[in-house]
């Protein structure tokens, strides 16, 4: 069989014995319609219902899964399923098994994703709730294609196949329903060949309420979104805030503006000022959140960003933190100099709050820099030195096989 199965029809499975009987007979019926050599594969998470029964009496090969979740359970079928090709779905009753054609024709012709696209296929009554059908879905599926410029127009269908070996290759590690997003966006990002064919979405036959949890699980994928998207997440908003806080700098740093009869004083100013070292602190924060994910293998290698962070030395981090800090501290007694000169008596209230308020952006921008080039000097001294240990291999001599020993 591992030599000459061509497909497995893999299904996840935690206690689905109203539906799993139909949806396993119309799997063999595809694969006897189509002479195909392949296999049905139950991954189960723990059922209690006798799915595990149903399964096997219908001749699928039944893998069980301990480690609770959606995700937990796909892996687990992914790592024993025997097909050159796998096509995933629910064990519901809500995708029909027995129409996989175009999903098989697509990967025979060399695709290594084929995802299922239910808003051109078709929603049944009833299929989906509209908060999903109307929010949820296509909010996830814009974020999807906006942060990853991936091309599903439905990244929560369930339904999908893809080359064994080529989503074996993206580590997927996400347990619960999240998986399924996780298995677009890293292949997305690991340039594979990916397509989509239009499937149909029915009501599901379970007659209970399904495992999906709406709120949980879509922040959970919101979450997923922005922890493989450093972007997203830190640099475009980080840089939005910035243009912000120097627009409002550059134009109040002088004095009052008037816009007919609203007045832009010290206290727009001061917002500007905060806008300046919360868009910087968000860059860094990209800068760190890019360093460790490239590291853990979350995203590929980005040259030009490493490029751009062999340039940002510690040594120029450190000269460049420094002198805004001398330059803020100077400026802080600059204005206890003015508040001197008039005896520390009453100052005119502007033109103080704008010079102590520029000293201590800069301070702060000044401990921003020199903290933030001394940081990612770490990260990159700890992934060195992780990549090393994983390359080392100790030799024969006694010393190195009695530490391995201990």
């Amino acid at each position: 069989m591992p030599d000459s199965c061509e497909l497995t029809i893999l299904m996840p499975c935690l206690n689905e014995v109203r539906t799993l009987a139909v949806c396993i007979r119309k799997a063999h019926g595809f694969l006897e319609r189509n002479a195909i050599a392949g296999e049905v594969v139950i991954a189960d998470n723990g059922s209690t219902d006798g799915s595990q029964q149903i399964a096997e009496t219908l001749g699928a090969r039944v893998v069980h899964v301990a480690e609770p979740g959606y995700g937990s359970a796909l892996r687990g079928g992914f790592g024993a399923a025997m097909g050159r090709y796998v096509i995933m779905g629910d064990s519901d009753d809500s995708y029909d098994f027995s129409r996989l054609e175009p999903f098989l024709a697509k990967l025979r012709e060399g695709y290594d994703v084929v995802l299922g696209n239910r808003f051109a296929g078709g929603i049944a009554r009833g299929a989906m709730p509209p908060l999903h059908r109307f929010f949820g879905n296509p909010l996830l599926t814009l974020l999807g294609r906006i942060l990853y410029q991936s091309p599903s127009r439905d990244f929560c269908c369930g339904l999908r196949g893809f080359r064994r070996d080529a989503v074996l290759a993206l580590d997927l590690d996400a347990p619960g329903m999240e998986f399924a997003l996780e298995m677009i966006v890293k292949a997305t990002i690991a340039h594979l060949r990916i397509t989509e064919v239009p499937t149909t979405l029915s009501p599901d036959g379970r007659g209970r309420p399904p495992h999906l949890r709406t709120w949980r699980d879509g922040w959970r994928s919101l979450r997923f979104f922005l922890l493989l998207s450093p972007r997203g997440l830190f640099l475009y908003p980080g840089l939005a805030i910035l243009a912000f806080g120097v627009v409002c700098f550059a134009v109040l740093v002088g004095g009052d503006r008037h816009i007919g009869a609203v007045t832009f004083a010290e206290h727009s100013f001061l917002i500007g000022c905060a806008a300046i070292v919360i868009g910087v602190q968000a860059v860094a924060f990209w800068v760190f959140a890019k360093i460790a994910a490239m590291d853990q293998g979350l995203l590929p290698p980005d040259p030009g960003f490493e490029r751009m962070r062999k340039r940002a030395s510690v040594e120029l981090g450190s000269a460049v933190g420094g002198a805004l800090i001398l330059c803020g501290f100077g400026g802080d007694l600059a204005g206890l100099a003015y508040w001197g000169s008039i005896s520390f008596g009453p100052v005119e209230r502007s033109f103080l709050i704008r010079l102590i308020g520029t000293a201590n952006m800069l301070m702060i921008l000044g401990f921003q820099v020199l903290y933030s080039s001394f940081l990612v000097y770490l990260l990159g001294y700890v992934g060195e030195k992780a990549n090393r240990r994983s390359s080392w291999k100790p030799s024969s001599h006694p010393v190195h096989l009695e530490l391995e020993r201990r």
